[in-house]
């Protein structure tokens, strides 16, 4: 296995909407996707909100992480939040999403940012043991809120 890693490209908005399907299938909520590859060129690279690399393996794509920076207003700077990562079935138990998240900590440190924030689902216990023993620990005293849909409208539309 040769492992490198590559950032996404305008071009690749096909292949990250595969990967997100793919994710959205394994989450068992693929009825949730409403992204396209319109969509992605928009907000990916026109508007810049997110960042998206893949993992090679032997030159083909295996496995991407999509982030964003975030800002922590105790330490003072930015760090990344890690919306999701995914690495195809088979490319699985190789080292791949410990390499990964290595990328991840090592374009946090290039940048001079202060931590790495993501969610997990808790039934992914594959997850949850993964990342324990990459050192992190889940945050036991916060809880992760949403406004989306039509609750969203509705709030922006109160006056």
């Amino acid at each position: 296995m040769a492992l490198s890693f590559r950032i996404a490209g305008r071009g690749d908005c096909a292949l990250i909407l595969q990967f997100i399907n793919s994710l959205a299938v394994y989450e068992k909520r693929a009825d949730e996707v409403t992204a396209t590859v319109e969509l992605l060129e928009d907000w990916l690279f026109e508007k810049r909100a997110a960042e998206v690399f893949f993992a090679l393996d032997d030159g083909r794509e295996a496995g991407f992480a999509l982030f964003v920076q975030n800002f922590s207003t105790f330490l003072g700077r930015a760090g990344i939040h890690l919306e999701d990562i995914y690495i195809l079935p088979e490319y699985r138990r190789r080292g791949i999403g410990k390499a990964m998240m290595g990328e991840l900590a090592r374009i946090a440190v290039e940048r001079g940012y202060g931590r790495i924030d993501w969610s997990c689902l808790d039934w992914n216990t594959t997850g949850i043991e993964f990342y324990k023993k990459l050192g992190a620990r889940p945050l036991s005293d916060w809880l992760i809120y949403r406004i989306d849909g039509a609750h969203i409208n509705e709030l922006a539309n109160q006056k």
